[in-house]
């Protein structure tokens, strides 16, 4: 019966021989799953404004086919993207006002984060979430 014996070599050191095959391994191998609300932030992310797919996808650790795929998905609607739950607001508060004893309409005051949007009172719903979404985003 014959023996073989492996040589190891060392590459800091001095090589008398060859290297044959060296094999690298990077990352996580085999299948990996990603729970729906974990899937749901990286899709979001990938949505935002100046975001690029592959950038995203290499944050994460995972092919940017992938990401694509995900991003399909949250297009036809099989994939929920809808708000997370640390989204949502804890509390706003809201102050309304009886009209002024002149007849006056008071305007409207929106504070967030120290900042504080005077409107007049004549302001339309659309233009005052408008707002509101603007100053979500700026935050």
């Amino acid at each position: 019966m014959k023996r073989f014996v492996q040589n190891d070599i060392h590459l800091l050191g001095e090589v008398h021989g060859c290297i044959s095959r060296m094999e690298v391994l990077e990352g996580p191998r085999g299948r990996r799953t990603w729970p729906d609300y974990l899937k749901a932030q990286i899709v979001r992310e990938s949505f935002e404004p100046g975001a690029r797919v592959r950038d995203v996808a290499q944050r994460h650790g995972l092919a940017p086919q992938h990401l694509s795929t995900w991003r399909g998905l949250a297009r036809q609607g099989k994939l929920d993207i809808a708000i997370l739950e640390e989204d949502l607001p804890t509390f706003a508060a809201l102050e309304v006002l009886d009209e002024g004893a002149t007849g006056q309409s008071i305007p409207i005051e929106i504070e967030a984060d120290g900042v504080i949007i005077r409107l007049g009172a004549d302001t339309s719903a659309t233009q005052i979430a408008e707002i509101a979404a603007a100053m979500r985003l700026a935050r």
